[in-house]
């Protein structure tokens, strides 16, 4: 019953994506600048059914209907109803699924919100927007279905991948898709500006608060998976380059290179095509990081599909979606005769685009380079973090000045009347970082050179947030984000510089000493769950030079559906550092591996970028507000 409701609700979906483009296309024929109330109805229409069919899988799940493939492959009547609910989009049909929500979502709200634009603006983007929504309805009818029925009925599902059923990564794909997806609708924005030459500051006003908005949730979104890799995977830190972590951070990358552009478009109408494509690689790079994840071609914990013909069909989806773009931009695009002076903040604004788009190439290359390679030649390499950190970090010493420079200038043409100030605040990053070298120990010129520079920043933004205090001056949402960034690239020097990784072979009783720290595995429990057991080794940690005496419990789990094992890291936090520590079974021996690690200042890498994020957000309810 479940499986012909849904499948009869993606096709009435399917029906009405095209009546709202027949009707566009009408409607954009017609005199007068008011849409038809038919076209708000039928978009409603067509939000709520989606919506519908989302919660009909949802029930399907929670009532384990394994008559249905989604809810066989990806569930079992024993697994918790949490993780019932999550498994609903934790699966590539279902997250699929997710993408329609928000592409039809966020259609209807481009439609109501942006009442004050030109009303064949909205209709073309309403237009294009439903035709990505075509796309996907295709893919997922056709290729992808959730409500594909199997026969003969199961008794039982064959369950979840066990390292998906954590609180963390019920939230990520969600959040994650709203940054993702939700690039989607400034992407249509783009072709139909083209198309209807709406291309002044009102174009930059209609489309800045989608950019915010699918910044902030891709920034949050970002920040759950990495927390959950942290202490799901064993890998003991915040990043580690994993190829499905970067085709998260690519549109990223281009969507804070567009929201700064936008400024340029907004205050001086400059920067008009430059925006354009943005628009279209950041959407670009979205549907790339969904084919790299669903055609299999990339060897990642991440990756949950490897079906060649769903990778082959959004690759050909991505093609039509770039070339027919690059045309319409060349078919439109006009030469601009204008100077930007190179003293003004409209500089520093491309500069900040030349350092994204750098970051951008540099992360692309080395995600898809082993692909080549493997393609070419068969052979099978890895790009990792000694890549990433020998290219990226030089660069970003030089970029942490320019962001703490660049709001200081002015429009049009700048003066260097706040020089002074600058080198004060130059002045004393560099006596701090002196310090933290004198009281702990010494590292790299590199390391000292980005612990100067995030603190420039730190310094130059805590002085905008004073002059916001007292007069209210100053950008408050820029200053947070700001400010975030700052203390975000000063934890992570910090972490780096002062972590401590050990790995070691012991059995129960025996106790290991290194640098300050006296590991001694005094047992381990056997403990049943509802949908696993779990072997607990009690370990004891103890500081020798804080005198302190900690108790952390890794676990090696068993799962039964599917049958599957995983090693669940124990950590204890506090505002200072980290006790991270994972436990691994040595096949037909007495022995367990364990991997110790102190990581400083971890906390606080994740407040950064909840600050970071906030920063968007209050921007966007800022300009809300002011609209």
């Amino acid at each position: 019953m479940l499986s012909n409701l849904g499948n009869i609700i993606l096709f009435s979906s399917v029906f009405l994506s095209l009546t709202l483009i027949f009707f566009s296309f009408k409607e954009i024929n017609s005199t007068g600048e008011i849409i038809s109330k038919k076209i708000y109805k039928i978009s409603l229409i067509q939000s709520t059914l989606i919506l519908f069919c989302f919660f009909t899988l949802i029930s399907a799940f929670i009532i384990s209907d394994f008559s249905l493939i989604a809810v066989y492959q990806n569930s079992h009547s024993a697994k918790p109803l949490f993780y019932k609910i999550s498994g609903t989009w934790g699966n590539h049909e279902g997250s699929l699924m997710l993408w329609v929500i928000i592409l039809t979502v966020f259609s209807f709200l481009f439609l109501i919100i942006n009442k004050s634009h030109p009303k064949n603006y909205r209709l073309y983007t309403l237009i294009f927007q439903n035709i990505l929504i075509l796309g996907f309805l295709f893919f997922i009818l056709f290729n992808s279905n959730p409500f594909s029925a199997v026969k003969p009925l199961p008794a039982e599902g064959l369950g979840l991948n066990p390292i998906l059923q954590d609180p963390a990564l019920a939230i990520h794909p969600p959040l994650l898709y709203l940054g993702f997806v939700g690039s989607s609708i400034y992407f249509s924005a783009a072709m139909a500006s083209l198309i209807t030459n709406y291309s002044n500051k009102f174009f930059a006003l209609s489309i800045k608060n989608w950019v915010l908005i699918s910044w902030s949730f891709q920034t949050f979104g970002i920040l759950v998976g990495s927390i959950w890799a942290y202490y799901e995977l064993g890998w003991g830190g915040f990043w580690f380059w994993d190829p499905v972590e970067n085709a998260s951070l690519l549109p990223w990358f281009a969507m804070t290179a567009l929201f700064h552009s936008l400024l340029v478009l907004e205050k001086r109408n400059l920067l008009y095509f430059w925006v354009i494509i943005l628009c279209l690689i950041t959407f670009i790079l979205s549907v790339m990081g969904t084919f790299l994840v669903r055609s299999g071609i990339l060897n990642s914990v991440h990756t949950f599909a490897s079906d060649p013909s769903r990778g082959l069909y959004i690759l050909f989806f991505l093609s039509i979606l770039i070339f027919s773009s690059i045309f319409l931009i060349f078919k439109k695009y006009k030469k601009n005769d204008y100077s930007i002076n190179s003293n003004s903040k409209e500089t520093f604004v491309l500069i900040n685009n030349w350092f994204m788009m750098f970051y951008l190439l540099t992360v692309l290359i080395g995600t898809l380079y082993p692909i080549f390679t493997d393609a070419l030649s068969n052979n099978k390499i890895s790009v990792g973090p000694p890549f990433y950190n020998a290219v990226i970090f030089p660069i970003v010493i030089l970029f942490l000045f320019f962001m703490a420079i660049g709001p200081k200038t002015k429009w049009i043409k700048n003066n260097f009347n706040n020089l002074k100030s600058f080198i004060v605040i130059l002045f004393f990053s560099i006596v701090i970082n002196l310090l933290i070298t004198f009281f702990f120990k010494s590292y790299t010129i590199l390391s000292n050179l980005i612990i100067i520079s995030s603190l420039f920043l730190i310094i130059s933004s805590l002085l905008d947030l004073k002059q916001i205090l007292i007069r209210g001056k100053f950008d408050l949402a820029r200053v947070i984000s700001h400010l975030s960034f700052g203390f975000l690239i000063f934890f992570i020097g910090l972490n780096h510089n002062f972590s401590i990784e050990k790995d070691f072979n012991i059995k129960v009783g025996e106790t290991k000493s290194f640098e300050d720290y006296q590991i001694e595995l005094k047992n381990l429990e056997i403990k049943d769950h509802q949908n696993y057991k779990a072997i607990i080794g009690n370990l004891s940690i103890n500081d020798l030079v804080n005198g302190e005496i900690k108790t952390l419990k890794p676990e090696i789990r068993i799962y039964d559906k599917p049958k599957t094992l995983t090693y669940e890291a124990a950590i204890k936090t506090n505002f200072l550092k980290d006790i991270y520590i994972t436990m691994s079974n040595i096949d037909r021996s007495e022995f367990y591996n364990i991997k110790f690690q102190k990581k400083p200042l971890m906390i606080w890498i994740w407040i950064s970028v909840i600050c970071l994020a906030f920063g968007g957000f209050l921007r966007t309810f800022q300009n809300a507000k002011n609209s």
